[in-house]
């Protein structure tokens, strides 16, 4: 068996532009900057941040055509290389990893990385493989040589779907602020709307999926126009954009909303916009909402399990309504919009900071 190169090995799906990814990406470079050799093992190259892979990763494409192809592609990977760790991240690499390393019959360390509310999800979406997730976790999780969740609600959620000990999982925020937000969030932005003396704007990035709640969002915007002038920006892609149109033109919004879809820079916008909003159903984290804190934009989150109220010190830092109410959502903007906003305290964001978290990770992964 040979030696590997790779300190660490990330193993993910793809690099499409998911919150997961970017954290992941983020990681990546943050061991790279800690002198360390990690290779990026994915189940296919592809993906709209694989331009973003630094030169000093080493990209592994394991080129799987099926689901079934991939662990015998892993097996034979971890036995080739035997990287001292693994950090997987989202299913199926997390039980795939798991199996892979049972089979393989090598030393590397796995660690998991588990970034959303198991349970939930299990609930509200319909994919066979969704509900399933608890079950394989149940099962295999408790090979880990480590369990990292991004929230302590996600922690707490996986420890009963689990029932694993909550001393067995490790808390660790995502790296979501790095140096390359506040470059990227002083950056012009051509859209008309962002131009000075243009009405207030909102603003929300993420999925166009059911998990992101938007219908709830679009009732809340149609509330606050008919006080004030504003408009409302959505940055991102999805399965709900014909549904979110067709609300958009029912409710009468058309000429106020823009979905822009998918930018690579979505700090300019967050940093020009007069309130961020997360309108989500639930939630592993909301790497968004301590995004658009770092750039100084106020943030209006529905109080979902799980993170947003942890980024938020529980209403502290920003608005918090419940999930699904529009008219608390509305007042929430309104009051925002009014003047009224809240001072974050710098040394609070430090805890998603990538030179922190890097750092933590590194501790569970026993590297260095």
């Amino acid at each position: 068996m040979s030696k590997s190169s790779a300190d660490i090995a990330i193993f993910l799906r793809c690099l499409y532009s998911g919150g997961a990814e970017r954290v992941l990406l983020n990681l990546a470079r943050g061991f790279v900057e800690q002198g360390l050799k990690v290779d990026m093992v994915l189940v296919k190259a592809v993906g709209s941040l694989l331009e973003q892979l630094p030169p000093e990763i080493r990209l592994i494409d394991l080129k799987a055509q099926s689901k079934l192809s991939i662990l015998p592609k892993l097996i034979k990977y971890l036995q080739q290389e035997n990287p001292a760790t693994m950090l997987a991240a989202l299913h199926y690499p997390c039980e795939i990893a798991l199996l892979a390393k049972r089979i393989a019959g090598v030393s590397t360390r796995i660690v998991v990385s588990e970034h959303n509310h198991l349970s939930l999800e299990a609930k509200r979406i319909p994919q066979l493989s969704a509900r399933l997730t608890p079950l394989a976790a149940r099962f295999l999780y408790p090979w880990a040589d480590g369990i990292v969740s991004v929230s302590k609600g996600v922690a707490v959620d996986l420890a009963k779907v689990t029932n694993l000990t909550p001393e067995r999982i490790n808390l660790i925020y995502n790296p979501v602020i790095t140096p390359e937000v506040f470059i990227k969030a002083q950056e012009s932005i051509k859209h008309p709307w962002f131009q000075q003396g243009e009405p207030p704007v909102i603003l929300a990035v993420g999925r166009l999926h059911p998990q992101k709640d938007y219908p709830t969002l679009l009732r809340a915007f149609t509330q606050v126009r008919q006080i004030r002038q504003c408009r409302l920006v959505i940055l991102g892609e999805g399965p709900e954009k014909d549904n979110l149109n067709h609300l958009i033109n029912q409710l009468g919004l058309r000429a106020d909303v823009a979905m822009l879809g998918f930018v690579d820079n979505p700090y300019a916008y967050m940093a020009n916009s007069a309130v961020f909003v997360l309108s989500s159903a639930w939630e592993g984290f909301g790497n968004v909402i301590a995004e658009a804190l770092a750039v100084g934009t106020p943030v209006v989150s529905t109080n979902c399990e799980s993170g947003p109220s942890e980024i938020l010190a529980d209403g502290k830092y920003g608005e918090l309504t419940p999930v699904g109410d529009a008219k608390a959502m509305a007042e929430a903007i309104l009051s925002v919009l009014s003047g009224n906003t809240k001072q974050v305290d710098t040394e609070w964001l430090n805890q998603f900071k990538l030179e922190i978290c890097t750092e933590k990770y590194l501790q569970v992964l026993k590297i260095g």
